[in-house]
């Protein structure tokens, strides 16, 4: 069924926003939650929770004396959010998938589903047509239609600068990656954000993972290749042009040479010996077929306490060292969290790494761990800065354009902060 939330022609005034901030984080309430959180007085708290139930955001329950939870006086007024009013959707756009969520104003998953992609075929008519079918197919599993959808976020592994666009590269694959994909939803999603996938990954940890509570941290999204969010004195950092962790940088660092990633390097290194006739006679892997040879296998081996894959995983772990060493210079955080779906079997390395990093810093060494999102971090972090896109701009969307009957113009991520530690992170 069509969800229907009148428009606000004008910006809301500042007790509305306060209000509605107010009950998307409460369950059940009464008006007097309200005033005391908000310290609006009771007239205006009143007049603000009838408009916005008016506009559609808002439910009003039975009061307590309904409920059979009210003996004396006069009963109170109860409210909620109505999360189901509309959806969001958080987009985690790699390069050779699509995992997209479907939520409702809570973060409720509604559906979720993951797409292939075929990387030969990445021009950007091809990638625009895939994040908008894998969009509708989620859309349908959901049992719901584009006219419900308040909101978007997609994460793309390249720079995204403030306006959610990301800058040429030289072979230019961050503009294949992101192929003016805000203009393309905007056409439709009455609120767009386009984030790069690391940061959406910091956006995740900060909400509900292993930063919780930090305001100084760097996330090292462990795909392919290295990706960085970082986060200083919550705020995620962003830069002129959405570079600010990029890791071309890894290419001039001595002890790291490429921001090619911690499963592409294991694997680069396996392979290589076996080219070179150096893995050991006998060995589980001696003449095994070179296509088959990666660093997933060499972790295994290692905990089986084999000594020729347990020095290629030390030697994995000095790099980890090294390239936390680079953040933990340059931006001093407290805590740096290796993410992604290989993170989860980087336990041996990562205690490598921990034991080193003091070595290569004079400042005292983060705290070095790993996610317990897995493979799901920037799907989670899209969900998240989609939901607190729409809490920031569906108050402020002007007339004519929602399909869900909001209207307005798409948001700038540059003005809106990010969830988690998170309604203190800012653009």
């Amino acid at each position: 069924m069509r969800t229907t939330l009148k428009r606000h022609a004008t910006p809301p005034r500042a007790s509305l926003d306060a209000v509605l901030g107010f009950a998307w984080d409460a369950g059940g309430f009464v008006s007097d939650d309200a005033m005391a959180a908000t310290g609006l007085t009771r007239t205006t708290t009143i007049d603000a929770l009838d408009e916005l139930i008016d506009a559609g955001l808002l439910l009003e329950l039975p009061n307590a004396r309904a409920a059979g939870e009210y003996r004396k006086g006069r009963p109170s007024r109860r409210f909620e959010l109505r999360a189901d009013a509309a959806v969001v959707i958080g987009m985690d756009a790699g390069r050779a998938h699509l995992t997209t969520t479907v939520s409702d104003l809570r973060g409720a998953t509604l559906a979720r589903e993951t797409t292939e992609l075929d990387v030969a075929h990445d021009s950007p008519e091809e990638r625009r047509a895939a994040v908008a079918n894998a969009i509708d197919s989620a859309l349908a599993s959901a049992s719901r239609s584009r006219e419900s959808v308040l909101a978007v976020c997609v994460g793309v592994p390249a720079p995204v600068d403030a306006d959610g666009r990301s800058p040429h590269h030289r072979d230019d694959f961050w503009r294949r990656m992101n192929p003016d994909l805000r203009d393309a939803l905007d056409a439709w999603v009455p609120i767009v954000r386009i984030e790069n996938d690391a940061s959406l990954a910091a956006v995740a940890e900060g909400s509900v993972g292993s930063a919780v509570g930090v305001s100084d941290f760097v996330v090292l999204l462990a795909g392919e290749r290295f990706g960085a969010g970082v986060v200083i004195d919550a705020h995620l950092l962003r830069g002129a042009h959405g570079g600010a962790g990029e890791t071309v940088a890894f290419d001039h660092i001595v002890g790291v040479e490429t921001a090619d990633g911690l499963g592409t390097r294991l694997t680069e290194w396996v392979r290589a010996a076996a080219a070179a006739g150096e893995i050991p006679p006998g060995h589980p892997l001696d003449g095994a077929p070179v296509e088959t040879l990666n660093g997933r296998a060499v972790i295994e081996l290692s905990r089986t306490g084999d000594a020729w894959s347990q020095a290629m995983v030390e030697r994995a772990g000095l790099l980890l060292a090294r390239i936390a060493a680079v953040f933990g210079s340059l931006y001093d955080p407290a805590r740096i969290i290796v993410a992604g779906a290989i993170a989860e079997g980087l336990d041996e390395v990562v205690d490598v790494a921990r034991a080193r990093l003091p070595d290569e810093l004079d400042l005292p060494a983060p705290e070095l761990v790993l996610s317990t999102l897995g493979s799901a971090s920037v799907a989670t972090g899209a969900v998240s800065a989609a939901i607190d896109a729409a809490r920031r701009g569906v108050l402020h969307l002007g007339d004519g354009r929602s399909p869900i009957g909001l209207g307005g113009t798409s948001e700038s991520p540059s003005d809106t902060g990010l969830p988690g530690v998170i309604g203190k992170l800012g653009p």
